[in-house]
């Protein structure tokens, strides 16, 4: 999400990166942003872009900037998710084809994030990253399961080493957001998923890219075949 603005909007597609991040629960609420100079950095814009576009979300009531030795900028609302729940159905009618086209487009392209993050050597820190991930995922409180599952599934993406990748697993994730977060939770199908994301989390630390992406496969899959069955 952090990966280098492009383009000659580099204000509105810097709001932009902050608020997908908000919104995939990568910085999530109550969590403070990276420090101004690594963002910078990272985005490659100007302090003065990112102090505008940051000023921009806290004026939105997004952020919200403390000083002192704790200080720093927080996130203190995650956007539309926040409020009332909304109707899946009704989503799902809004997105009309572009619903069936998110859900094809992450089938072909999730397991091959998976298969190219076991595919690769990685780091402690990114070994460390995706166990963490993969705990918190299984946690069934409501108001922080879709976040940390979206963060599990961010996590796989950015081990695959590839920016583009990450980027179009961001996207997708963004577009399915509301929707996932609005269909009845199922029990069984929570015991289904924790099940396979341990199989796609153990198979890319064993460096096993055939298992990992026939399970993240199965994972698509289920998720697909879960929103057309409730979704008609």
């Amino acid at each position: 999400m952090w990966r280098p603005v492009r383009g000659g909007n580099a204000f509105e597609i810097t709001v932009a990166r902050l608020a997908q991040a908000i919104r995939l629960g990568l910085v999530a609420v109550g969590e403070r942003l990276p420090p101004e100079r690594e963002l910078a950095e990272q985005l490659r814009v100007s302090r003065v872009t990112l102090r505008e576009a940051i000023a921009a979300l806290r004026e939105a009531g997004y952020l919200e900037s403390r000083r002192g030795r704790a200080g720093g900028t927080f996130v203190v609302h995650s956007g539309p998710n926040s409020g009332p729940a909304l109707d899946a159905g009704t989503l799902a009618r809004e997105m009309g084809d572009q619903l069936h086209d998110a859900l094809d487009f992450r089938r072909v392209l999730e397991p091959g994030a998976a298969a190219l993050a076991a595919g690769r050597p990685l780091s402690a820190a990114q070994r460390s990253r995706l166990v963490a991930c993969l705990t918190a995922s299984r946690d069934r409180d409501p108001t922080t399961r879709r976040v940390n599952d979206s963060r599990l599934h961010l996590a796989i993406a950015a081990a695959s080493g590839s920016e583009s990748v990450a980027a179009a697993v961001a996207d997708v994730q963004l577009r399915l957001d509301q929707l996932l977060a609005a269909i009845p939770v199922i029990r069984r199908n929570l015991d289904h998923s924790d099940a396979q994301h341990t199989m796609i989390v153990d198979a890319i630390l064993a460096g096993d890219p055939e298992v990992a992406r026939v399970g993240m496969e199965e994972h698509c899959d289920g998720t697909a075949e879960l929103l057309r069955g409730l979704l008609g």
